[in-house]
């Protein structure tokens, strides 16, 4: 009976007790990645998801896996996006200028009305 209750105290400990890990949290070295210009996910890019699973003796280009052709797909609308919003970027920067110029002028515009001579100054700048 003694022996039955040790083991059963035994048991109900291991299961009571908390497991804690003291692991790393990251397995992959992401500093020594980010120094050698990797991705952080190695799954992510590379030449393991870039380039095809096999290829054609006789030098056929192999076709595209279907996450690879998705992965293009995306890149390409993500470049078309890229392309139109520094084109929508480049016209705000000319407008903003623009309008620069157009305040500057109508401001010099009523400087030139406001600051005339008047009186004596008048008659020395006919002379």
């Amino acid at each position: 009976m003694l022996k039955i209750t040790k083991t059963s105290t035994k048991l109900i400990k291991s299961t009571m007790a908390r497991n804690i890990s003291c692991t790393a949290r990251l397995a992959l070295d992401q500093k020594w990645r980010e120094e050698q210009g990797l991705p952080e996910n190695p799954n992510e890019f590379g030449p393991l998801t870039n380039l095809p699973d096999y290829t054609f003796l006789d030098g056929r280009p192999t076709p595209l896996g279907s996450n690879q052709r998705k992965r293009l797909i995306k890149q390409q609308e993500i470049a078309a996006k890229i392309v139109t919003m520094n084109k929508e970027l480049d016209m705000a920067k000319q407008r903003y200028k623009q309008l620069q110029e157009q305040q500057a002028a109508e401001r010099q515009k009523v400087m030139q009305a406001k600051l005339k001579p008047k009186g004596k100054y008048l008659l020395e700048q006919k002379k």
